[in-house]
């Protein structure tokens, strides 16, 4: 599972990923959620990734894949930097390894502001 630690970065990522047509025009929901041990949370800072590109917009590498895979296998929770939005942080986990880590808070549909995806036809 990925996500933004708040719903702007969130929307911001998916969009990245996506695209704002595919967040405009299928179902998607935000979710928030409470650590139920916040110690289970490991934080990455950008001195800990061994590629300062990595925090740069791009696909990512083998490297870079392999690296959050690792991170993953060994802390239920991580937070890294985002590549989207420089001042922004991810959190990522697995759902399966971090059951009975975390509670659902709140869990609503997803609208768009319609303004960030506009028609291309003259009104």
């Amino acid at each position: 599972m990925y996500c933004a630690l708040d719903p702007a970065t969130a929307i911001l990522e998916v969009a990245v990923h996506k695209g704002f047509k595919a967040l405009d025009t299928l179902p998607h929901i935000l979710t928030a959620l409470h650590m139920v041990d916040v110690s289970d949370v490991h934080i990455v800072r950008p001195v800990d990734v061994p590629n300062a590109n990595w925090l740069r917009p791009g696909i990512p590498s083998a490297g870079q894949q392999a690296f959050g895979d690792a991170l993953l296998a060994k802390h239920k929770f991580v937070v890294i930097p985002s590549a989207v939005s420089n001042h922004s942080w991810n959190l990522i986990f697995d759902p399966t390894r971090a059951k009975g880590a975390y509670q659902q808070q709140l869990q609503e549909a997803f609208a768009l502001d319609t303004r960030l995806h506009p028609s291309t036809s003259p009104p």
